[in-house]
C-alpha cells in the first residue's frame, strides 16, 4: 500500500513538473479547454464546417432540383409510431397531399397516412461531385422515393431548403474565413508599418484608417457592388465581395497591431535584432508580430462573425451574392415580407444558422481571449 502511494506521489510530481515545461500554446490550450462555452462553440463550428464542406453527401437531394408537386411545402415530420399506434424502430415519413380550404381557397398540405416511406441511410440518390471533382451519388440519409422527404421544407420553386442551407453554409462560412485572411494580411502590413516607423508614415496611415472607418458601411458596399460588371460570373462576384469586405474590415486590426508595435519597438530584443543587421521587415515579421500572436488570433476569431454578418446583410439586400450562388443571405431573400414569414415560417431557418454560427464564433473568441494570457 505504501509503495502504491509513493508511485502515485511520484506520478503527481512528474505531472506537475511537466506543466512547467509546457509551451505558451500548450498552456493556452489547457486553459481554453476549461472554458465550456468555448469548447461548445468549437464543436458547433466543426459540425457546421463539416456539413458545409461535404454538403453534397449530407444533402438529401440536389439543391437545384425543383419539384412541381412540393411548392412551399412545410418541413416533413419523421415518425416512429404510425396512425394505428404501432411502434417502428426504423424511422419513416408519410406522403403529403395538397388540399384547399373551401372558404379562403388557401392551399395547404396534410399527411397522407396511406403512403409510408422509410428513411434509408447511405442510399443512392441524385448524382453529385463532392468538393467539385469527386463523383458520387451516396447520401447520408433520405428516401428512395423522390419528392417525399424535405427536412426543412421547400421554397416557392419547390427546391429542398435543407439541401440549399447546407450548400449555403459552405459559401457563407468560407466567405468569413477568406475575408478575414485578407483582413489579417492588410491589417498586419499597414499596422506593422505604422507602428514600427511612426512619425509621418504613422500619421498618413492613421488618417487613411480614420477615413475608412468614418464612411458609412452600407452606402459604400452598395456603391462598390454596383460597380460589378454584369458579365462577371458567380465565382468572380464571390471573390469580389470577399475582397470588398476585407478592404473595409482591416482597419480595426491595423490599429491593434500599431498599438502593440508602438509599445514593443523600443524593447531590448528589437534593439539586439537591429544591431545584428536584421532588416525592418524581418524584425516586424519574425520578432514583433509573433510576440503578440495570441492577441492577433483572438482578434481574428472575433472578426469572422462580423464578416459573415456583413455578407449575409449584403446578399439579403440584393447587393451581394446572387443566384446561382447560394448563401445564407441569398436564402433569406425569400423571407423579406411579414406575410411570407407568417405563411411560410420555415423560410427563416437560414437565419437560425446565421445566429448559431455567429454565437459559436463569439464563444470561441471569448475562450481564446481568456486563454491568451494563460498565467492569469
Amino acid at each position: 500500500m505504501a509503495l502504491f502511494h509513493k508511485k502515485a506521489q511520484k506520478t503527481g510530481i512528474a505531472a506537475e513538473e511537466s506543466r512547467y515545461m509546457e509551451t505558451q500554446w500548450q498552456l493556452m490550450w489547457r486553459k481554453f479547454k476549461k472554458h465550456k462555452l468555448a469548447m461548445t462553440g468549437l464543436v458547433i463550428l466543426i459540425i457546421l464546417y463539416t456539413l458545409g464542406i461535404f454538403c453534397e453527401f449530407f444533402a438529401t437531394q440536389d439543391m437545384a432540383k425543383r419539384s412541381t408537386k412540393a411548392i412551399s411545402m412545410p418541413p416533413t415530420s419523421i415518425h416512429f409510431v404510425d396512425e394505428n399506434g404501432n411502434f417502428s424502430l426504423r424511422p419513416f415519413v408519410y406522403g403529403l397531399k395538397q388540399e384547399e380550404d373551401p372558404e379562403t381557397w388557401e392551399k395547404y398540405y396534410v399527411e397522407d397516412t396511406s403512403k409510408k416511406y422509410y428513411l434509408e441511410f447511405f442510399y443512392h440518390g441524385d448524382p453529385y461531385k463532392l468538393l467539385g471533382f469527386i463523383p458520387g451519388d451516396v447520401h447520408l440519409f433520405g428516401t428512395s422515393e423522390p419528392d417525399v422527404f424535405f427536412p426543412f421544407g421547400t421554397d416557392s420553386s419547390g427546391r429542398c431548403l435543407y439541401s440549399r442551407v447546407l450548400s449555403a453554409l459552405r459559401i457563407s462560412l468560407s466567405t468569413g474565413l477568406v475575408g478575414v485572411f485578407f483582413t489579417f494580411i492588410l491589417g498586419c502590413i499597414f499596422g506593422g508599418i505604422s507602428g514600427y516607423y511612426g512619425g509621418k508614415v504613422d500619421t498618413v496611415i492613421q488618417r487613411i484608417v480614420e477615413f475608412l472607418m468614418s464612411m458609412p458601411s452600407i452606402p459604400l458596399w452598395m456603391a462598390l457592388a454596383a460597380a460589378f460588371p454584369i458579365t462577371w460570373s458567380s465565382l468572380q462576384k464571390y471573390f469580389a465581395i470577399t475582397i470588398i469586405l476585407s478592404m473595409i474590415g482591416w482597419t480595426g486590426l491595423a490599429r491593434v497591431v500599431r498599438g502593440k508595435l508602438l509599445e514593443l519597438r523600443n524593447e531590448d530584443f528589437v534593439t539586439a535584432a537591429k544591431v545584428s543587421g536584421a532588416s525592418d521587415g524581418y524584425i516586424i515579421r519574425k520578432h514583433l508580430l509573433p510576440s503578440f500572436a495570441s492577441y492577433l488570433i483572438v482578434n481574428v476569431s472575433l472578426a469572422i462573425p462580423s464578416m459573415i454578418l456583413s455578407e449575409t446583410s449584403l446578399s439579403f439586400l440584393g447587393i451581394g451574392l446572387s443566384a446561382p450562388i447560394v448563401s445564407l443571405g441569398v436564402l433569406l431573400q425569400d423571407a423579406q415580407s411579414v406575410s411570407t414569414i407568417a405563411l411560410y415560417p420555415w423560410l427563416m431557418i437560414p437565419g437560425l444558422f446565421v445566429v448559431i454560427a455567429v454565437l459559436a464564433f463569439n464563444f470561441v473568441g471569448d475562450g481564446l481571449r481568456d486563454a491568451a494570457d494563460p498565467y492569469k
